[in-house]
């Protein structure tokens, strides 16, 4: 429970802003800029510290965003690892999954694709005290869904 210091300190939030940006390309044009100016923040310092902190992926990775925006025009931000379905979709070398899963297959992918994108969603802050079992059941179930089908090796 929130002690009274806390509930005294906390800033009023304006709105919760989700957004998917590409790596290390955010720049004050849309849709950044629209999304954050209605709130009137600083889009600059958003792409500054947004690029910078996703310096490490590769260029055009689609990462997802949630910006927390208070009244006194200050934000935060936690930017999440790319979608699953992006990392079935490079893994399985298609640009996109069948329009029928379960009567046609798109691609084929392994356990071991499975499991190393497990130990990346691993470090998402919603699936950091899942096991890597659950996780990957998750990523299987989405596989499906997309006409993916998971082999233990590939033949």
């Amino acid at each position: 429970m929130a002690t009274l210091k806390e509930i005294l300190t906390r800033r009023p939030v304006a709105a919760t802003i989700r957004l998917t940006v590409p790596a290390g390309g955010a720049k004050p044009a849309p849709p950044v800029g629209p999304a954050l100016g209605q709130y009137r923040l600083n889009l600059m310092a958003f792409c500054k510290d947004f690029n910078a902190r996703t310096q490490k992926y590769k260029p055009e990775t689609p990462m997802a965003v949630t910006i927390t925006a208070f009244k006194d025009n200050t934000f935060e931000f936690i930017v999440k690892s790319p979608s699953v379905t992006w990392y079935l979709k490079k893994a399985a070398g298609v640009e996109f999954g069948c329009g029928r899963p379960g009567h046609e297959t798109a691609s084929t992918i392994t356990l071991k694709h499975v499991y190393e994108i497990a130990k990346i969603k691993q470090s998402d802050p919603y699936c950091q005290y899942m096991s890597l079992e659950s996780i990957s059941k998750s990523i299987i179930g989405t596989a499906n869904s997309m006409g993916i089908k998971v082999q233990k090796e590939l033949d």
